[in-house]
């Protein structure tokens, strides 16, 4: 005997269907309701709730020359060429300082609102860039997990939430979304809507996707997502979903859900207007997009951008201050953006890499895979300070600086402290001590 709720869903289903579903999907309507699953009658969730936006810096980003120990002669004594002087530091204490291509963050840090968190990693770490981003994205350091940390929290924290729960930015879904239940969807190009839309609205997608390439006539200029991922590789590893499902099921779980579909994903950002002006930069066009959807009141808790380009084993001074002075200024701008909607307290923002650099520069001017890095946490929310301890320059492991913070400790403050859920036993499998990086919710 059916049920109203199963009535409901499969009501909603076959209706949403008839206009949304590719003619190439071939799962049978029995599938789809099942892992549907009630979406179809859930009360719409999490539009005034706290967001949290993860940043991948793809390729391994240089800790030291980010975080600069300006105080340590080993410092200077194991990078001649490539170690940052007086001038190109933003002093944050009598020890360590910024690289001063990131003069928002130093302000951010005087004024309040930006975590820095020094010598983070795992134990036994891996100089790999897949299997180390696996398991900075699954949260296990054995990698056993089949699982993302987010997708643990999207299924244990988020029961009953539409698909738009976890938003990336990405060319693949991130394997931190990984899940058995809800995996978040990945939004990327203009054609992944067109496939979702027909006639007027697929021109509708179209258009507003061109805009976001053109200055604003009275404002500033709207860019489109883009992927940040490094070194030719998929940002994020593995393919995410559920059980190996690829990117673009997305298409069919925004489906089962009456909702939410990309026509509303698309007018909400396409309404937003501000006065900031965002640069070219991919970084800056995705946290643009971030931004907008933000303001459209899309009840996501969780968006994943990328900024790549990290891994600078030749010349590397200039493109490694590039690189951050890039994500500064988008930085900026984003926050600029969600003050001026009134959203900043809703969000935090974090950044993680999957391994820092080696101490000593290499004979090209560059630097070479290392273990030891470290984090910005930022938002009104968060404690500004230096968060753990810098490691030294001289007790080496291998010539890597050697991890003082275990990431899972940042994952557990921002889950249990930021997003209010339970880290230990479902989603990162087990206790882990929490920083002091939240200051009020």
């Amino acid at each position: 005997m059916k049920t109203r709720r199963d009535f409901l869903r499969s009501t909603v289903l076959g209706a949403s269907a008839a206009w949304t579903i590719p003619m190439f999907i071939d799962r049978t309507f029995a599938q789809l309701h099942e892992e549907s699953k009630d979406l179809a009658i859930q009360p719409v969730t999490g539009k005034d709730d706290t967001i949290l936006v993860v940043l991948q810096l793809a390729g391994g980003n240089d800790g030291l020359n980010t975080l600069v120990p300006y105080a340590d002669d080993a410092y200077y004594r194991a990078r001649p060429k490539i170690g940052k002087k007086a001038k190109e530091i933003i002093k944050l204490d009598d020890h360590v300082g910024l690289n001063a291509s990131m003069p928002y963050l130093g302000s951010l840090f005087k004024e309040g609102g930006l975590g820095v968190i020094q010598g983070v990693g795992y134990p036994n770490p891996n100089r790999s860039h897949f299997v180390s981003t696996s398991i900075w994205e699954t949260a296990d350091p054995s990698h056993r997990a089949n699982t993302g940390w987010l997708g643990r929290y999207f299924d244990h924290a988020c029961q009953g939430a539409d698909p738009t729960v976890g938003i990336s930015f990405n060319k693949t879904q991130p394997e931190s979304f990984g899940a058995l239940r809800n995996p978040g969807i990945c939004l990327h190009t203009p054609e992944l809507y067109q496939w979702l839309h027909g006639g007027s609205d697929k021109a509708q997608a179209e258009e507003f996707f061109a805009s976001l390439n053109q200055p604003e006539k009275t404002t500033d200029a709207d860019d489109e997502p883009s992927g940040g991922a490094s070194i030719g590789m998929a940002a994020g590893g593995k393919t995410g979903g559920i059980a190996g499902e690829s990117n673009i099921s997305f298409l069919e779980r925004v489906a089962l859900d009456a909702r939410v579909s990309s026509k509303q994903i698309l007018e909400l950002a396409a309404k937003h207007k501000t006065k900031v002006r965002y640069d070219g930069t991919p970084i800056a066009r995705n946290l643009n997009l971030v931004a907008r959807m933000v303001a459209g009141g899309m009840p996501t808790r969780v968006y994943y951008v990328s900024h790549g380009g990290f891994d600078t084993h030749n010349q590397q001074v200039n493109s490694h201050d590039r690189l951050l002075g890039q994500l500064d200024s988008a930085l900026k701008s984003f926050f600029s953006d969600l003050k001026e909607q009134g959203n900043a307290d809703r969000v935090t923002l974090m950044t993680f890499s999957e391994f820092g650099r080696r101490v000593s520069e290499n004979a090209s001017a560059g630097t070479d895979h290392g273990k030891a890095s470290c984090m910005f946490v930022a938002g009104p929310s968060i404690q500004s300070g230096l968060h753990g301890v810098y490691p030294s320059l001289t007790d080496l492991s291998e010539g890597d600086l050697r991890h003082s913070v275990d990431f899972r400790s940042v994952y557990a403050t921002v889950l249990e402290d930021w997003l209010k859920a339970p880290s230990a036993s479902q989603i990162l499998g087990a206790t882990y001590p929490k920083m002091g990086l939240v200051r009020r919710v």
